[in-house]
């Protein structure tokens, strides 16, 4: 152990947060580099270490340390924080597999003085849907195709074909008015 990490542990064990970031920012890109080999998700591997650092100031008082050194210790809580992350991440993918997915956006309601819902609404319900999630509420087009369970590409053409007939449609409102 250096003698940085020597007195730090001291102040750590102490109750002093200055030196538990001190800790932190030498050992972090070690933790997080084995954090990022056992795990997928880069969000994941940062949580990881935030764990293990968050369970050192937790049980600072009871930590053992090898060699006079923390880092055994945290590259051990690492790992098992790392493994129930992805246990975590396995269930809850699990579940949503599982979730009942809707078939169809909800009907549209609400005033339409330009008959643009009223074009919307004409539109299959396949197209609909994806402009509902994709326009209406924002959402990337990542996350759309996750919620209908189409790829990506499927969400781009069906985009494209009910923005097409939207124009097609609205042109043809304004000229008859």
């Amino acid at each position: 152990m250096s003698d940085d990490d020597a007195s730090d542990w001291l102040a750590v064990r102490s109750g002093d947060p200055v030196a538990l970031a001190a800790l932190f920012d030498r050992h972090e890109a070690r933790l997080f580099r084995h954090a990022r080999r056992l795990l997928t998700a880069r969000e994941d591997a940062k949580d990881a270490v935030t764990i293990a650092f968050f369970e050192l100031w937790r049980k600072r008082a009871s930590v053992r340390l090898v060699d006079g050194s923390p880092l055994p210790w945290l590259l051990n809580t690492v790992s098992f924080a790392a493994r129930n992350l992805e246990r975590s991440s396995r269930r809850y993918r699990t579940l949503i597999a599982r979730a009942p997915r809707a078939d169809e956006v909800g009907e549209l309601t609400g005033s339409d003085e330009s008959g643009v819902l009223a074009a919307l609404r004409r539109l299959p319900a396949r197209e609909q849907s994806v402009v509902v999630l994709r326009v209406l509420e924002g959402y990337p087009e990542l996350e759309t195709a996750q919620t209908l369970g189409i790829p990506v590409g499927t969400v781009k053409s069906r985009l494209a074909r009910a923005r097409a007939k939207l124009r097609d449609e609205i042109t043809a409102m304004e000229a008859s008015s």
